[in-house]
């Protein structure tokens, strides 16, 4: 043990923040229980998928150019499918990303004069380009699609008589945003979600229902798609890719939805025919068979950070005690300065680039510049220790991610290090 704590003594861990975090994790030993029961069950639910998609090792051979027959893209899509429980999925890595994969997702289904109703609040801010609410070209708007939205009750629940009031003759799909995005809101539970899906068949039954997953993917023993979504669309350099996957995005659904996504994804008349997998399928398919237990070490994480934040009197979203809906952890910490040195520490403690110092930019996609901690070995992979803030108003970071329990809790501690360095917090042994 002495030998543990001169190695955090080398990554410039001080004794007093050491000790402060081992009190905290001393309290959390019932809630990383479930978090690996958890991780268990889904474990097997992958792995009894893979086998009976009968995964081999042919699988993992390269395709080129059209990529007609490619045997490893067609068999993880089927995997993909089992582990989602739909008809069928698109996994591709013409995706660069959960926005555009959720753009081919909305986009495929909905035509000139639809309607696409947001039931979960304000969308992410790369989604309000994609839909039209920032200006921008090619958007769902220039397209003839029209949007509203239904913000969620005070406390973060479906507001259901809103919901009611808003479906009109021109609502053709109804979106969901599982996490919380740069908001601090709860997350939403998979259960809450099936009941607002209910909700909604009972008022109209031929509606499209849309679930953005992104940071969702095996934090609980079901998804969207068991409850009733038509589709659910996320990131394989998020949760599914456990870490592994260098690019690409999944869209899991109907049949009849899959096919329309796959035509917008390639062409019409072309589908899911077309789209060589280069040599990344192997990749693919370990990533997502390590999924559910790097997830697990990421909420392991994300609730280490909760309860020594809120400790320290910062708000958090979840608190040290709520059930997790995702791997993200808000906290507020309400000035740039606390924002910059929370994600300096976060990118001191990477495995890539930890010599470099983050700083604020004008991203794209976002209406604010954004600071990004991200010394990831796949680049923008957020289900690596990472951690991102926009810089406004409330000053709030997001944190999230970690391929291994043992480096989320460095980069943790490396967070409270820079800012117990820079006066910005005290702690109290």
């Amino acid at each position: 043990m002495d030998d543990l704590i001169r190695y955090y003594e080398k990554c410039n861990i001080s004794k007093e923040v050491y000790e402060f975090g081992e009190k905290i994790l001393a309290c959390l030993k019932e809630r990383f229980e479930d978090f690996d029961k958890t991780a268990e069950y889904n474990q097997l639910k992958v792995l009894h998928a893979m086998q009976e998609c009968r995964v081999s090792e042919a699988c993992f051979m390269p395709s080129s150019g059209y990529g007609y027959n490619d045997l490893g893209r067609d068999t993880l899509e089927k995997v993909y499918a089992k582990v989602f429980g739909t008809e069928d999925a698109l996994v591709r890595p013409q995706i660069t990303c959960g926005t555009h994969a959720l753009y081919v997702a909305l986009s495929s289904q909905l035509l000139p004069g639809d309607e696409l109703l947001s039931v979960s609040g304000k969308p992410y801010d790369t989604l309000e380009e994609v839909i039209g609410i920032r200006e921008s070209i090619g958007s769902l708007y220039e397209y003839g699609v029209s949007y509203s939205q239904v913000d969620l009750l005070p406390d973060g629940s479906f507001d259901l008589e809103g919901i009611k009031a808003a479906i009109g003759p021109k609502t053709k799909m109804i979106a969901i945003q599982r996490s919380k995005g740069y908001q601090t809101r709860p997350s939403l539970s998979v259960s809450s979600i099936g009941k607002v899906i209910s909700f909604i068949r009972d008022i109209r039954p031929d509606i499209i229902v849309m679930v953005d997953n992104c940071y969702g993917e095996f934090v609980d023993t079901i998804e969207p798609s068991d409850v009733g979504a038509d589709m659910v669309v996320g990131s394989l350099i998020k949760n599914p890719g456990g870490g592994l996957a260098p690019v690409g995005g999944y869209i899991a659904g109907t049949k009849k939805c899959i096919e329309r996504a796959a035509y917008r994804l390639s062409s019409p008349g072309l589908g899911k025919e077309v789209g060589a997998t280069l040599d990344i399928n192997r990749t693919l398919f370990q990533g997502l068979f390590l999924a559910p237990t790097v997830t697990c070490s990421a909420l392991k994480g994300a609730v280490f950070a909760a309860n020594i934040y809120e400790k320290l009197g910062f708000p958090v979203i979840p608190n040290g005690s709520e059930p997790r809906n995702d791997i993200i952890q808000a906290v507020t910490l309400g000035s740039p300065e606390a924002v910059c040195a929370f994600c300096n520490g976060i990118q001191s403690a990477a495995p890539v680039d930890s010599h470099l110092t983050a700083e604020p930019w004008d991203m794209p996609g976002y209406d604010s510049d954004v600071i990004m901690a991200a010394g990831a070995f796949v680049s923008g992979s957020s289900i690596e220790l990472s951690a991102d803030a926009p810089m406004k108003e409330p000053y709030a970071v997001y944190f999230q991610g970690g391929l291994t329990w043992p480096h989320a809790k460095l980069g943790i501690l490396k967070s409270l290090q820079m800012l117990v360095d820079k006066h910005l917090v005290d702690i109290y042994i």
